[in-house]
C-alpha cells in the first residue's frame, strides 16, 4: 500500500497527468457532440457515442507509458530500486496504479460521452442501456484501458525511452495493424485478430449492425475473443518487461 502512494505521489506530481486526462474527456464529450448531432440527432447510438474512446485510449497509453520512461530520463528509477531493492514490487505498483486509472478514467468519460449523446439525440432513436450488448459497447472500456495501461507500462519499460515508446504505442494501432491488410490474400485475416483491432470487437455492436447506413466489417473473432486477444498481448508483453528489468542494469 506505501508503495502504492509513492507511485501515486510521483505519477501525479507533475501536470502531464491531469493535461492527458483532461484531453481523454474532451475527446469523448466532442466525439459525443458529434455524433449526437450529426443530421438532427437521427444517426445517434450508443456505439457511435463511444467514438472519442478510441482516441482517448492512445493518450492514456502515452500517459502510462510517460509514467515509466520518464524515471528513466531522471534517473529516479535508481531510487525506487535502491529503496525497493524487489524490482517487480515497482513494476506490480506501477501497473496496478495505472490500470486502476484508466478503468476510472474510461468509466467516467464513457458514461459521460453516452449521456451527452442521448440528450442531443433525435427522439426517434432513444438511446438505452436495456441490453447487455449496450452495456458492453460502454463499460467495456474500462477493460480494454485497463489492459491497454498494461500494454503501455510494458513498452515503456521495454524501450525506457519516451520518443521510442510512444512511436511505437501510435504506430502500432494507427498504422501498423492497418498496413499488415495490404499482405496479399491473408492480409485481411491477420488485421482482424491484431490485438488493437480484435480489442475494438469487444465494444462494437457485432458485424451485422448498421453504422451510417452500412454494415461494420464481418469476420474476425468475437466480442469474447477480441478481449481474450488483447488480454493474451498485455500480459505476454508485460511478462517479457518484467524478464528485462530483472536482468537489465537500471
Amino acid at each position: 500500500m506505501t508503495l502504492l502512494s509513492v507511485e501515486r505521489i510521483k505519477l501525479f506530481s507533475t501536470r502531464s497527468p491531469y493535461w492527458c486526462l483532461a484531453s481523454i474527456l474532451a475527446a469523448a464529450l466532442l466525439f459525443a457532440l458529434l455524433m449526437g448531432t450529426i443530421e438532427g440527432g437521427r444517426q445517434a447510438t450508443t456505439y457511435l457515442s463511444q467514438t472519442g474512446l478510441q482516441i482517448g485510449m492512445i493518450v492514456f497509453m502515452v500517459l502510462a507509458a510517460l509514467a515509466v520512461t520518464t524515471e528513466y530520463r531522471f534517473g529516479t528509477i535508481r531510487v525506487s530500486f535502491l529503496a525497493v531493492p524487489r524490482r517487480p514490487n515497482v513494476l506490480i505498483a506501477k501497473t496496478v496504479l495505472l490500470v486502476v486509472l484508466a478503468a476510472v478514467a474510461a468509466l467516467v468519460c464513457s458514461f459521460a460521452a453516452f449521456f451527452l449523446t442521448k440528450a442531443l439525440a433525435s427522439p426517434e432513436v432513444p438511446l438505452t442501456l436495456s441490453s447487455g450488448d449496450d452495456w458492453r459497447m460502454v463499460v467495456g472500456h474500462t477493460a480494454l484501458f485497463a489492459l491497454a495501461a498494461v500494454i503501455a507500462v510494458a513498452v515503456g519499460t521495454l524501450i525506457r525511452q519516451s520518443a521510442g515508446a510512444i512511436t511505437i504505442l501510435l504506430v502500432w494501432p494507427l498504422l501498423l495493424e492497418n498496413l499488415v491488410q495490404l499482405i496479399p490474400k491473408v492480409g485481411r485475416d491477420i488485421h482482424n485478430w491484431m490485438p488493437f483491432t480484435a480489442a475494438a470487437n469487444f465494444v462494437s455492436p457485432g458485424p451485422n449492425a448498421q453504422v451510417f447506413g452500412q454494415a461494420l466489417q464481418a469476420g474476425g473473432p468475437t466480442a469474447v475473443q477480441g478481449l481474450l486477444v488483447f488480454a493474451a498481448t498485455a500480459v505476454v508483453l508485460w511478462a517479457a518487461a518484467l524478464l528485462v528489468l530483472l536482468r537489465r542494469d537500471a
